[in-house]
């Protein structure tokens, strides 16, 4: 089978599933989504439970919506959290909560309100990541993962490993409702992003071996479309190009 269509096949059950039982929450229908559910909130408390999260002073956390409690209680727990724009039309805002009234963590956990109360950044502007937090659409026990299709992940990922931002080594966990864990083969290409622990409302799962992750951004699978879509791509490139010698430590 073609591996575009079954990774299609396998988001289009989900998003189905998701639909039919009830369990997909606001903003509805999660078609071509990262998909909101019931049970996000204790996702997002059980990655409280993580010793990765404990450790880490800085996390990027993806905008999808059932990140947000993720978003909120990483500011809670006094954590900067580094959110990428939509699309990473505008790169990434960091959210420093020392500089954020408590009464607005909650507001600044959302896309609006990271607007308002973050820091727009260039990604070699950011510091160091700690630990990932992602959103997904389907991932299985080996940590291979679906996103909705647009690749986004990946390439916001490559781009940090790029400019040393994030290591091999650094974890990365997606929250997920259990109905979201499968059994079933997802075929990973090159540029997929795998995951090393899965966070439900009712497990936590820690990946091993860990699934390998792509060492950068792989050029040469870059369309023109996609240099349109995130002019970013074409400054990130220049940099490159003229620091050559660019070691990650």
């Amino acid at each position: 089978m073609d591996i575009k269509k079954k990774k299609n096949d396998i988001r289009l059950s989900i998003w189905k599933m998701m639909e039919e039982q009830n369990i997909a929450t606001f903003p509805r229908p999660v078609y071509n989504r990262i998909p909101n559910f019931i049970g996000a909130e204790v996702a997002g408390i059980n990655i409280l439970r993580l010793n990765q999260f404990k450790k880490a002073e800085i996390i990027l956390v993806s905008p999808d919506a059932p990140q947000k409690h993720v978003r909120f209680l990483a500011l809670q727990h006094g954590k900067k959290v580094i959110m990428p724009t939509p699309h990473i039309r505008n790169g990434f805002i960091l959210l420093d909560p020392t500089t954020i009234p408590k009464r607005n963590l909650k507001i600044a956990s959302t896309i609006s309100g990271a607007y308002r109360f973050g820091h727009i950044l260039k990604p070699w502007d950011l510091p160091r990541i700690d630990f990932i937090v992602i959103g997904s659409v389907a991932v299985n026990k080996l940590g291979a993962r679906l996103g909705k299709g647009g690749g986004y992940a990946e390439l916001e990922y490559a781009i940090l490993r790029s400019l040393c931002k994030v290591s091999e080594d650094t974890y990365i966990a997606t929250t997920i409702h259990d109905i979201q864990l499968i059994d079933t083969d997802i075929p990973m290409e090159p540029y997929d992003l795998g995951v090393d622990i899965i966070v439900t409302p009712t497990n936590i799962i820690e990946v091993r071996p860990r699934p390998r992750k792509p060492s950068g951004i792989l050029w040469e699978l870059l369309t023109p479309d996609k240099y349109r879509e995130i002019p970013l791509l074409s400054e990130i490139k220049n940099m490159l190009i003229n620091k050559k010698h660019l070691i990650c430590s």
